[in-house]
């Protein structure tokens, strides 16, 4: 498609449809009357977007119930905005488990499956899940493969903008695979690959505790933490996709690295997984010393790194999950850590989602990316 000028008269529909169709996507079933006074539009350039919009797919005719009371005179047309018109795909690719949640034009969930996965599986294995877990909630709901707008992905590991994760050590094979590539090939969609903690921070700003914040850090502790966070409303990346990998900062001392540091004995924990760990967190719980010993020096360690980044960030809100919002005792000793040295403290809080931020993070990923294609202003506004 040819550049767009500031005499090209297609700028002008476009910029009007994109009103129309923001007014119709906030709106129950206005009329065109509604719907002139909402835009600031003419009836005539309104009833033509129109048009144009129910012929594109993207709006229809509201059908009026029958009332009671018989009304003289023709009704007037109401319309909305068909949020089935396309469908959106969020899927979280974890150590333990695949999920994924399906919605509307609208980013209302309308179904959701998931799958355990074991954490050794190879990413082969693990892609193959991710195949089940789609066709699952695909077949549940009744939408079909193609009409899907957009898929997001959410990882552990550095992630590329091409959807490449350049480091992951979480998962077995995943450096260096082509992620976004691979799960490419079975959609005619776009899709988006992001690293999970800044997914669930995507999140918790869309529909958890930081809706209404705009600087927010989100922490997914886990072997190795992750924070992704949200600077002025905009998820930061980095130059290099690697911000908020806190988990690296023990490598910069001589602290213990998580293999003694969550062991209850004298040897390292060995093997050092989720379910290793958890074992340690259940012993902790039963009043075994060694084992809280294990798990304090744990929440000193995120302590200590949650608290290095709010100070390089200064957030307004610092908001905890993966394992340490399970954790008893993680508030208090962050909130203390963070009142010795930053100016003013950051509200730190317990993630809403739980589980289910990573995956309504990618969900919300590709709604984005759908919301800029419907109401773009230098390209179409639908598919063919």
């Amino acid at each position: 498609m040819g550049r767009l000028t500031g005499g090209d008269p297609s700028l002008l529909r476009r910029i009007n449809s994109a009103v129309v169709l923001h007014a119709l996507r906030g709106a129950g079933s206005p009329t065109l009357t509604d719907l002139t006074r909402v835009t600031g539009l003419s009836r005539p350039t309104v009833e033509g977007v129109i048009e144009g919009l129910i012929e594109a797919g993207l709006v229809a005719e509201s059908v009026l119930e029958e009332s009671g009371t018989r009304r003289q005179g023709r009704p007037a047309r109401r319309f909305r905005f068909r949020v089935e018109a396309g469908h959106l795909l969020g899927i979280e690719i974890g150590p333990h488990r695949v999920a994924a949640l399906l919605s509307g034009l609208d980013g209302r969930i309308i179904g959701a499956a998931s799958r355990d996965v074991s954490d050794t599986a190879s990413a082969d294995d693990r892609l193959d899940r991710v195949r089940v877990v789609t066709a699952d909630v695909l077949r549940r709901t009744g939408v079909s493969r193609s009409n899907l707008r957009a898929v997001g992905v959410a990882c552990p590991g550095i992630v590329e903008t091409d959807g490449t994760v350049r480091l992951g050590v979480a998962l077995p094979g995943w450096t260096g695979l082509a992620l976004g590539q691979r799960i490419q090939r079975s959609f005619r969609c776009p899709v988006l690959v992001e690293n999970d903690a800044n997914a669930a921070v995507v999140a918790e700003h869309w529909k958890g505790v930081a809706k209404d914040c705009d600087d927010v850090v989100f922490v997914l502790a886990g072997l190795s933490p992750g924070a992704g966070s949200l600077i002025n409303g905009r998820l930061h990346r980095g130059f290099g996709g690697a911000a908020g990998e806190i988990g690296a900062l023990h490598l910069l001392g001589r602290q213990l690295r998580p293999e003694r540091l969550l062991s209850p004995t004298d040897e390292p924990l060995h093997p050092l997984d989720e379910q290793a760990v958890t074992e340690v967190f259940a012993l902790a719980r039963k009043g075994d010393i060694r084992a809280q010993a294990a798990v304090d020096r744990y929440v000193q360690r995120l302590v200590h790194d949650v608290a290095a980044l709010a100070l390089a960030l200064d957030p307004e809100l610092v908001v905890i999950g993966g394992w340490a919002a399970g954790l008893d005792g993680v508030l208090e000793p962050l909130r203390g850590e963070l009142a010795r040295y930053c100016l003013r403290p950051p509200r730190v809080v317990l993630s809403l989602l739980r589980e289910a931020a990573v995956a309504t993070g990618a969900l919300r990923i590709a709604l984005d990316h759908a919301e800029e294609e419907l109401f773009a202003v230098d390209g179409t506004a639908a598919r063919d």
